[in-house]
């Protein structure tokens, strides 16, 4: 990232033979010799050559005192410690009595739901032995062991990875995780670019892979775009990173501890560890009815799919254009004849 920056500098040279192509400010990433973008071959010799090259990040970008430690410790002690508080008082007691209560009713209609549910999945078209294939209509030996009962099976199997029932709970587990992440970091990295265009905010830094050679030059960002709102966005790269782990640590314990983590806290979850519903995780009420909520898990792991594959589309664009998605759409609309993936390779 700290080579493609200085790929934007006044007085850039790209290497060729027999001399060199002088880039100007105005167009820092094209030639003055055939007016479009250089080669793909020389971009990416330029970008290794002015990676060796580059000056090392500021010394306080990447040290870290110990009191900006000790406080980023105590900052992200005090969740921690306010959920072991309330479990240990009076309140916490009074939470528990009260779902001790009500407990074994909900567990009931725990039950019905359930049996609701699996009634839905029987009846939908996404789910069982007539659901969709991976091949559509064409004639193929698909995996006796993709029997549809989770969302999202389209009996794809190609490796093998899922003979193991036991192996694939496990990686749809990870597979719902990593989409839902994927879905909210897509959002991430395309609101600020587009509300950044638009002018409805100015962003210190917009496209998403430049905030963090952002912080390697120990610029500070603003959160939400607000001036000196800044959180965790005035310190370095390390207690950044410190205090990311530190603040993961509690939600990832709960997650491995299961939907019965919050139950010393009053808190009664009514579904799996995938799909906790009740009003923590379910506000909407989105899993009332059954077979809307089926559907709705099929919608859900779809599009998570879209957002993981979405990614690999952005790193890419980010290492051959040095620009954000949004910016390299409106290129391409503007011009999709020059502004596309084949003219990236076009004189490689």
């Amino acid at each position: 990232m700290v080579a493609m920056a200085v790929l934007e500098q006044p007085h850039a040279y790209f290497p060729m033979n027999p001399s060199s192509v002088l880039v100007t400010p105005t167009e820092p990433q094209r030639s003055v010799i055939f007016g479009r973008k250089p080669p793909l071959g020389l971009r990416w010799r330029s970008f290794l050559t002015s990676t060796r090259s580059s000056p090392p990040p500021p010394p306080s970008v990447c040290k870290a005192s110990w009191q900006e430690l000790v406080g980023v410790v105590v900052f992200s002690a005090i969740p921690f410690t306010a959920v072991k508080a309330l479990a240990n008082s009076p309140l916490g007691d009074s939470l528990r009595r009260r779902l001790e209560e009500t407990k074994k009713v909900r567990v009931q209609q725990s039950s019905k739901f359930r049996a609701l549910a699996q009634k839905a999945r029987e009846e939908s078209s996404w789910y069982g032995e007539d659901r969709p294939r991976w091949l559509g209509p064409i004639s193929y030996d698909y995996p006796a062991y993709l029997t549809g009962e989770l969302p999202g099976d389209y009996a794809f199997d190609v490796a093998g990875l899922s003979k193991d029932p036991s192996s694939l709970q496990r990686y749809f587990n990870f597979e719902i995780l990593h989409a839902r992440w994927a879905m909210l970091a897509a959002l991430g990295a395309l609101v600020p670019e587009v509300l950044d265009l638009l002018g409805a905010f100015h962003f210190s830094e917009a496209v998403w892979w430049r905030v963090g050679y952002a912080k390697l030059k120990g610029d500070t960002l603003d959160y939400l775009g607000i001036p000196g709102f800044h959180i965790a966005g005035s310190q370095g790269v390390i207690i950044i990173a410190f205090c990311q782990a530190l603040l993961m640590v509690g939600p990832e314990y709960a997650r491995y501890c299961g939907i019965e983590a919050l139950e010393p806290l009053g808190i009664y979850l009514p579904g799996d560890i995938n799909y906790p519903g009740g009003a923590l995780f379910d506000p909407l009420n989105l899993s009332n009815d059954p077979v809307a909520f089926e559907d709705l898990k099929v919608k859900e792991i779809k599009n998570g799919r879209l957002a993981m594959v979405a990614w690999l589309g952005f790193y890419a664009q980010a290492a051959l254009t040095g620009k954000g998605p949004i910016q390299n759409l409106v290129d391409h609309i503007s011009d999709p004849f020059h502004n596309n993936l084949l003219s990236m390779f076009r004189f490689s």
